[in-house]
């Protein structure tokens, strides 16, 4: 696999430059970005969440934690780790724990972008299996993720 059909299918529609970073087969965004020689911060990584109203997505830089205080009070919700089976159903097209940041081109809701991705010049993230990161300008990163709210809702590792 290189790049998943349905994310290739929304930057297209949203008429998005980008390019794929082929790199060795890895299973973390801290092995991807030593892999393909990009700055951890630099991907843009994806974590669903749940709770009784249902499952959302939060993006966050790859060398980050989920600040979920912060989260859930911006939304006045309170959001958990959705457990990893979920991503699963949502993402058919993408290896387990290889999910792109745009819930939405899957029907899911991105609530939250943390602002320390939208300031970047250029951001990358999962194509969809563990062997290629798709890398954006930061502005067309900004721009599909308009509809999210954005904010410091994550802390270093």
């Amino acid at each position: 696999m290189t790049i998943a059909t349905t994310v290739k299918s929304f930057l297209d529609q949203n008429k998005i430059d980008y390019q794929l970073v082929p790199h060795p087969k890895t299973y973390s965004s801290k092995e991807s970005a030593a892999a393909a020689h990009v700055r951890e911060d630099h991907i843009a990584k994806a974590i669903i969440l749940e709770d009784s109203q249902g499952f959302v997505m939060t993006v966050i830089p790859g060398d980050a934690w989920v600040k979920f205080h912060a989260i859930n009070s911006e939304l006045n919700r309170t959001l958990e780790l959705a457990p990893e089976g979920v991503s699963e159903e949502i993402f058919q097209d993408c290896a387990i724990g290889a999910i792109p940041p745009f819930g939405i081109a899957y029907g899911l809701e991105t609530v939250v972008v943390d602002e320390g991705l939208t300031s970047l010049a250029n951001v990358y993230f999962e194509a969809g299996d563990h062997e290629n990161l798709v890398h954006v300008s930061g502005e067309s990163f900004k721009r599909l993720q308009s509809g999210a709210r954005h904010g410091y809702f994550s802390h270093e590792e």
